[in-house]
């Protein structure tokens, strides 16, 4: 690939699915009105891939890696010491993170992995109300975005089995509690956390609101420090990253690439799709490659929202890959452009899978004599001759 050629790689996260009944036996990214991706399968390639390494749970995380170019069964250590480097929380050789949610229970049930969805303000006065009950050397609670936050333990347990909450929406917890050598060192924060966030003021506000409260904390995804190559020595390339979560921001990182932070990036439905590419846009200009994650397909797969999900799916063609493209064009400079997601997220089962997904790539400029109304499939139906490849060896051809 020339090394003058610009790369934009375009997530959205979770996009892949299943047949919906709602969505008349179809899948939402082949009911979704999705002119540019298909245009992006019809002029370049597009094919099915998997994302995440036989023996890997099907996260956000490795797959992510994945899209990135990286092999997680290389340099996976856990999902939370990704997201301590996009916190800059820094890891000590002893220290394990873990990913610690705010969720709400109910009648012995998972009812929200997101506790409505609360905002950064009550869920750092809850996060600030734990910390301030632990008091505790070695042990702390950070604050993140919404429900996503990080407890860095020295010398915490690290032979725990750990279920993520969202792979359990709906069900009784009774099953998913912490297990193995010393879990009820954990059971014990978990109660603690009941007890902290019971009376307290923001809970209180959010009941007499109609809101779900944040009940307590649940703890997964954990890991000691990781270190990825850097995308300079690894790729040739220099960019950045767009995102909302931690989690991505913590890859980008670790790989050497820049964090460009959107004003309204939310993880959510409500993001600030358009102020995403653009920034992504203003990145391809001075540097020559990005990486855009639009969260709002997962989210809406965890909470089973099937009409929602197919409405993420076309902001994000609308709003993100039909601009992000026309500008590439525009520019008349060599480019790729790469349309994919991480992994499927059913509506049906709410959890992520590992299934294949779709991927798509196409090379410009195209010109003004390439159709406007190409269109070719993009979902989980493509047809495969053989295997789908891994997409961390797709990713590393495309870009090396």
């Amino acid at each position: 690939m020339s090394a003058k050629r610009k790369v934009a790689v375009l997530v959205g996260d979770g996009m892949g699915d299943e047949p919906v009944a709602v969505l008349g036996g179809k899948t939402p990214l082949q009911v979704a009105h999705i002119p540019a991706i298909r245009r992006v399968a019809a002029l370049g390639q597009v094919q099915l891939v998997h994302t995440v390494p036989a023996g890997l749970a099907p996260g956000s995380d490795v797959a992510n890696m994945g899209l990135l170019g990286y092999n997680a069964k290389e340099n996976y250590t856990g999902r939370a010491a990704i997201e301590a480097a996009g916190a800059r929380i820094p890891l000590e050789a002893a220290d394990v993170a873990y990913r610690t949610n705010l969720v709400t229970l109910a009648d012995g049930q998972m009812l929200d992995y997101s506790a409505g969805d609360i905002s950064n303000e009550e869920a750092h006065q809850l996060v600030a109300a734990l910390n301030a009950a632990v008091a505790r050397d070695g042990l702390r609670f950070h604050g993140g975005v919404s429900y996503r936050h990080l407890l860095i333990w020295r010398n915490g347990p690290l032979e725990l089995v750990l279920t993520p909450p969202h792979e359990i929406s709906g069900k009784p917890v009774a099953g998913f509690l912490p297990k193995g050598p010393r879990a009820e060192e954990f059971l014990a924060l978990m109660d603690l956390s009941r007890h902290v966030f019971a009376e307290h003021p923001v809970n209180r506000e959010r009941l007499a609101k109609g809101k779900r409260p944040a009940t307590q904390i649940w703890p997964w995804g954990f890991g000691k420090a990781m270190a990825l190559e850097r995308y300079p020595d690894r790729y040739g390339l220099r960019g950045g990253v767009i995102t909302a979560v931690d989690l991505v921001r913590g890859l980008a990182e670790l790989c050497g690439l820049e964090v460009i932070p959107v004003a309204g990036a939310t993880g959510w439905i409500d993001t600030n799709y358009a102020g995403k590419a653009q920034a992504a846009i203003d990145c391809l200009r001075r540097s020559d490659f990005v990486y855009v994650h639009v969260e709002a397909p997962d989210e809406c797969g965890h909470k089973g929202m099937a009409e929602e999900k197919v409405r993420a799916i076309e902001n994000f063609d609308r709003q993100v890959v039909a601009p992000v493209w026309a500008a590439l064009e525009a520019d008349g400079e060599p480019y790729r452009l790469i349309v994919c997601t991480d992994h499927r997220t059913p509506i049906a089962k709410r959890g992520h899978t590992s299934d294949p997904v779709p991927f798509a790539w196409v090379d410009g400029p195209l010109g003004a004599g390439a159709s406007s109304a190409a269109e070719a499939a993009f979902d989980e139906f493509l047809p495969a001759a053989g295997q789908p490849p891994l997409v961390c060896d797709v990713v590393s051809r495309l870009l090396k």
